[in-house]
């Protein structure tokens, strides 16, 4: 093998399919990227895999011989981003040998110097997986990138809570829904369907039945750095089956097991009617609430929200014993019976509001033991749902 091609393309590709090499692999070569070289196409081709999550790309370059390859992801991609822009050389040679006494050397060279670096053959690397037969429909890259911004950060970290740590994608006929959950809170976003199927594409036809799954966070957080990375300008194609989900941005693929298991009837944890209402302004209440944080994160990270209707405020509280104690006020129009006392995990309620992304949002709530649902006026549509905490007497 042997090609010449950009540094910058190369450390771009090598940064990306390095994020589905795992840190402890179970076997060695997964430790490795899979390094493609074609010289018909005239492109080099990175796969990383770690059984689970896959990420495949491809870029051009002067092939003068195709062949493949395994290296070591994380001494490669050191390597490769810390050499000067410009036009890199890369020739493998093989030792004689057969199987695994045969060795593989990569050499790397640039105007600043030469590397060489030890490989594997690609006889253990693994096949990433294919969706045979599988539906497939195009998701518009802006809608896709506001519904898991406003959901991936609910997320359980909890791998224990198995299907709570993905975002549960429902495709309807017009609209996308996001939503995640980790037991204490709930976003659900909505999104329009807009996306258009290439009729000169070899993709399958889009599948317009309407469907449902959960997909890992992590993969969605790598599509979601993927898509971002373009701009949302292109469309991704999405093809599934029963256990695997390929998402597909121009010459790019991401491939990732489904979470098995029923996600929870989240829908019917949204209270359907609330006595009480607040409109504020979100930076304003961000502002105070990372302000207080800090007296909060000293002792059980609970802020107190107090809420005065008849004088249009709120107010914030912390009471850290030992430590100290702060409280901040603002304007708001609040829309109450009488003057209401909850309790807030301070960093779920931050959370939200930074994704909220509109000037002003709309706080509901009834009893200061029941769910509170925080939206944004104007904008995306969004529900934020949050469990106060009850105070002990």
């Amino acid at each position: 093998m042997k090609l010449v091609c950009a540094q910058s393309d190369l450390s771009t590709n090598l940064s990306l399919v390095s994020r589905a090499v795992p840190s402890r692999p179970t076997h060695p070569v997964l430790a490795n990227v899979l390094l493609s070289a074609d010289v018909e196409t005239q492109r080099v081709q990175l796969t990383g895999f770690d059984l689970s999550l896959g990420l495949r790309t491809s870029f051009a370059a002067s092939v003068e011989e195709g062949g493949e390859m395994t290296l070591p992801a994380k001494l490669l991609n050191d390597i490769v981003s810390r050499l000067p822009q410009g036009e890199i050389t890369l020739a493998v040679e093989e030792a004689a040998g057969e199987g695994s006494d045969a060795g593989i050397t990569a050499t790397i060279t640039s105007t600043s110097g030469r590397y060489k670096v030890r490989g594997m053959g690609v006889e253990e690397f693994p096949e990433l997986p294919v969706v045979e037969n599988g539906q497939a429909i195009y998701l518009p890259g802006e809608a896709l990138i506001e519904g898991l911004r406003g959901s991936l950060f609910a997320t359980s970290a909890d791998e224990t809570k198995q299907v709570l740590t993905g975002v549960h994608l429902k495709v309807g006929q017009d609209d996308l829904e996001f939503a995640a959950t980790d037991g204490h809170r709930l976003a659900v976003v909505q999104t329009p369907k807009q996306g258009k199927v290439d009729e000169d594409s070899d993709q399958p036809e889009t599948d317009n039945r309407e469907f449902e799954m959960t997909v890992p966070a992590r993969a969605l957080r790598e599509l979601e750095r993927m898509v971002g990375m373009r701009q949302g300008s292109e469309p991704i194609a999405l093809h599934f089956d029963q256990g695997q989900i390929v998402f597909e941005l121009g010459d790019q693929r991401l491939t990732s097991r489904k979470l098995e298991g029923q996600y929870p009837a989240y829908r019917q944890l949204i209270p359907k009617n609330f006595s009480n209402q607040v409109n504020v302004d979100r930076r304003q209440l961000l502002s105070a609430l990372e302000r207080i944080a800090v007296l909060a994160d000293q002792k059980n990270n609970i802020v107190k929200c107090t809420l005065d209707s008849e004088n249009q405020q709120i107010f914030l509280s912390v009471e850290a014993a030992d430590v100290g104690s702060g409280r901040e006020s603002m304007p708001a129009q609040i829309s109450a019976d009488e003057p209401k006392e909850i309790a807030f995990n301070v960093k779920y309620l931050m959370d939200g509001l930074k994704v909220l992304s509109t000037s002003e949002i709309q706080i509901q709530l009834n009893l200061a033991t029941n769910p509170v649902v925080l939206t944004p006026l104007g904008g995306m549509k969004m529900i934020y749902l949050v469990m106060p905490v009850q105070l002990r007497a």
